[in-house]
């Protein structure tokens, strides 16, 4: 598959991950929606890509996750079409479970969970008529594992997956793919915005996610998986990758080794 002339709808488009994916897939030719809630950013980044004239801009609250619908309503006109779906946008958290109110589970489920399964679910039938379409989501390694200071970002991570690995059996039959893409730590804004116990933004640089993959890099690897539709793959340090091999075939010494792990 190439990008040239696909459309790619991109949400979280105006930051890390997301806007490093449209910018990399611009340069492959690939024509754009990118979404978020800041307008702003968004056209910063539109002006960031090869040919701005095939970037397209949508505003969306995925918290709002009940009036999606008019926003898919709207991709669909501007190209006529819309090849594939990537949701990227999302929220993280740090914080114990004991010290994390039961609102910031709720908002970060609302966000992460709800908002983009409200948005799948707004597009599917229109790639269901058309028999093909692409939905890729950026989950986690940490929708595979849990870790500690993570518990709410980990349980909408490890929710996406089981819902659309669901949506890929389902709809097998009408030529959808589904991708699932599993960054580690990837150097962006995550942890600034993460939410505390509280629901007040982090506003501090976590040193792993200091230290993580560049966004650049990591879109160049998340195009190439994207373009050969793989169904699950991690994008990650050598750590990352082993615990999720570790908690699959060895649980118990993996509980032992999250244990002493350094998440911040």
């Amino acid at each position: 598959m190439s990008y040239t002339n696909k459309v790619v709808w991109i949400t979280g488009a105006s930051s890390g991950i997301g806007k490093a994916l449209a910018i990399e897939l611009s340069y492959q030719n690939a024509r754009l929606i990118l979404s978020s809630r800041k307008k702003e950013g968004l056209e910063l980044v539109k002006n960031e890509c090869k040919n701005p004239s095939e970037v397209k801009i949508i505003t969306l609250d995925l918290e709002d996750y009940e009036h999606l619908q008019p926003k898919v309503d709207e991709a669909i006109t501007y190209f006529d079409r819309i090849d594939i779906l990537v949701n990227n946008g999302g929220i993280s958290q740090r914080s114990l479970v004991e010290d994390t109110q039961v609102s910031v589970d709720k908002r970060i489920m609302e966000i992460n969970y709800l908002g983009t399964v409200a948005l799948t679910k707004a597009l599917l039938p229109y790639f269901i008529k058309n028999k093909k379409g692409q939905f890729v989501v950026t989950t986690s390694i940490v929708g595979k594992i849990g870790t500690p200071l993570r518990s709410s970002y980990a349980a909408s991570k490890h929710a996406l997956h089981g819902f659309f690995d669901s949506l890929r059996a389902e709809n097998h039959k009408n030529n959808i793919a589904v991708t699932l893409v599993c960054p580690g730590f990837v150097n962006t804004n995550i942890s600034l915005n993460a939410l505390t116990g509280n629901g007040t933004p982090q506003e501090k640089m976590d040193v792993a996610t200091a230290n993580g993959i560049s966004p650049k890099r990591f879109a160049k690897l998340m195009a190439k998986v994207i373009k050969n539709k793989k169904e699950e793959v991690y994008i990650a340090g050598t750590k990352e990758k082993l615990g999720v091999y570790v908690k699959r075939w060895c649980p118990m010494l993996f509980s032992k080794m999250i244990r002493k792990l350094r998440v911040t």
